[in-house]
């Protein structure tokens, strides 16, 4: 791929969050593993979700196929870690993108969204798996109120 391609491709994608990687926590002797990491939302200062998700290990690949992929399944907790502060956020009922990582070598991702609940005064933050076909139905979601917020 060129580069004024591949710069072309990043430019149709939102900016989205970095994420931190602060828990790796070993399941079964085949390598899996759940990781944790914590994003802070780029848009709402004072705002982190600190995401959990399955890591297949080598042995798990090699033994079951499917060397390219791992598991949707995904937790979600977000919560005020310091004043907050809304910035310029989508309102729209389809929210937008805070997060998202790879979770194959082609065209599965793991998600989190934030949809704003105005009458509420609540940010829902959302985590799914987003999949070219056969959607996935495995998602969580966490919410954290706007009181007093700017």
């Amino acid at each position: 791929m060129t580069p004024a391609r591949l710069a072309a491709l990043l430019c149709l994608f939102p900016f989205v969050s970095s994420a931190e990687q602060v828990g790796d926590v070993g399941v079964d002797w085949t390598g899996n593993d759940v990781i944790v990491e914590a994003v802070a939302d780029p848009e709402v200062e004072g705002v982190t979700c600190h995401i959990a998700y399955f890591d297949r290990g080598l042995i798990d690949r090699l033994s079951k196929g499917n060397w390219f992929e791992d598991p949707s399944n995904a937790s979600i907790a977000c919560r005020q870690t310091g004043p907050i502060t809304v910035g310029d956020i989508d309102r729209s009922e389809g929210g937008e993108d805070v997060f998202r990582t790879s979770r194959s070598i082609v065209f599965k991702s793991l998600r989190v969204k934030r949809i704003f609940d105005e009458a509420n005064q609540t940010l829902i933050y959302l985590v799914h798996a987003r999949e070219l076909a056969d959607g996935s139905a495995k998602l969580a979601i966490s919410t954290v109120p706007l009181y007093g917020a700017d």
